[in-house]
C-alpha cells in the first residue's frame, strides 16, 4: 500500500507540472511573405566597330598557278588594309584552301576538270566604322574579289550589358512595386537576385558570294554599309520582402 501511493502521488504530480507548464512560444510575425518577380531590360546602341571577311579567289590551270596568284592577290589585299592605317594586329590572313575545280558539261553529262582554284579569306577588324566603304572599295581594288560579310560589334560590351542589366532590374523592382501596392502591401528589402538570360547579337551585313568588280569604282555611300543597332537584352529574377 505504501509503495502504490506513493506511485500515484508521482503521477499526479507529473500530470499537474505538464498542465501548468508554459506553451511553446509562438511567432508574432508568422511566416515570411514575399514576392518574386522577372524583370527584363533592353538597351539599343549603335554598334562602333566590324570585323569584315574579304575572300581572294584565284583560278588556273596547274594547282601551283592558282596558289600563286592567289598568294600575289592575297597581299595586295593586305597592303591596301595596311594603306589606310590599320595595324597588322587587325588584320590576318586564313589558312589557303586549293582544290581541282570541275565544272559540268550540258553535252556529255559528265563533270570535267577545269583546273584548280585557291581560297583564302583576309580577315579585317575595323575601329571606325566610317572606314568601311573606302576599305570595301580599295581592298576589292586590288585584289580581294568577294566580300564575304560584315560583322558588326560594340568596343565596350561591359558597359552595355550592365546598362541592360540595371534595366531588367529598375524593371523588376516597377513590376513588384505594382503588385504589392495593388494587393494591399508595401516592398521590403531584396531577398535574393538571379540573373536569368542575357542577349548580345551581332547583326551581320551578308553579301553575295559572287565575284564583284576589280575595276577603279567610286567608294559606296556609308549608308550603304549601316548597321542600324545593336539590341541587347537581360533578364532578371529579384525576389523581395512584403511588409
Amino acid at each position: 500500500m505504501h509503495s502504490r501511493s506513493v506511485a500515484s502521488t508521482f503521477i499526479l504530480a507529473l500530470v499537474w507540472s505538464l498542465m501548468v507548464a508554459p506553451a511553446p512560444a509562438q511567432s508574432d510575425d508568422g511566416p515570411s511573405r514575399t514576392i518574386s518577380v522577372q524583370g527584363e531590360g533592353t538597351v539599343n546602341v549603335a554598334p562602333d566597330r566590324a570585323v569584315v571577311r574579304f575572300g581572294v579567289v584565284s583560278q588556273a590551270e596547274t594547282a601551283e598557278a592558282a596558289r600563286s596568284q592567289n598568294a600575289d592577290a592575297a597581299a595586295r589585299a593586305m597592303n591596301a588594309v595596311r594603306d589606310l592605317g590599320i595595324p597588322d594586329n587587325r588584320i590576318r590572313m586564313e589558312a589557303l584552301q586549293l582544290q581541282p575545280r570541275r565544272e559540268y558539261n550540258p553535252e556529255t553529262r559528265q563533270r570535267e576538270d577545269k583546273g584548280y582554284e585557291a581560297t583564302r579569306q583576309v580577315v579585317v577588324e575595323v575601329d571606325s566604322l566610317d572606314r568601311l566603304p573606302v576599305l570595301v572599295t580599295r581592298v576589292v581594288q586590288e585584289g580581294a574579289n568577294r566580300l564575304s560579310g560584315i560583322q558588326y560589334d560594340l568596343s565596350d560590351r561591359d558597359a552595355i550589358r550592365n546598362d541592360a542589366l540595371r534595366a531588367a532590374a529598375e524593371a523588376a523592382r516597377a513590376k513588384a512595386d505594382l503588385l504589392a501596392t495593388t494587393l494591399g502591401a508595401s516592398l521590403g528589402p531584396v531577398q535574393e537576385i538571379r540573373e536569368q538570360s542575357f542577349s548580345f547579337p551581332r547583326p551581320m551585313m551578308r553579301t553575295e558570294a559572287a565575284t564583284m568588280k576589280t575595276s577603279d569604282q567610286a567608294a559606296p555611300q556609308p549608308d550603304a554599309y549601316a548597321a542600324g543597332e545593336i539590341e541587347v537584352s537581360a533578364s532578371v529574377q529579384v525576389t523581395f520582402a512584403l511588409q
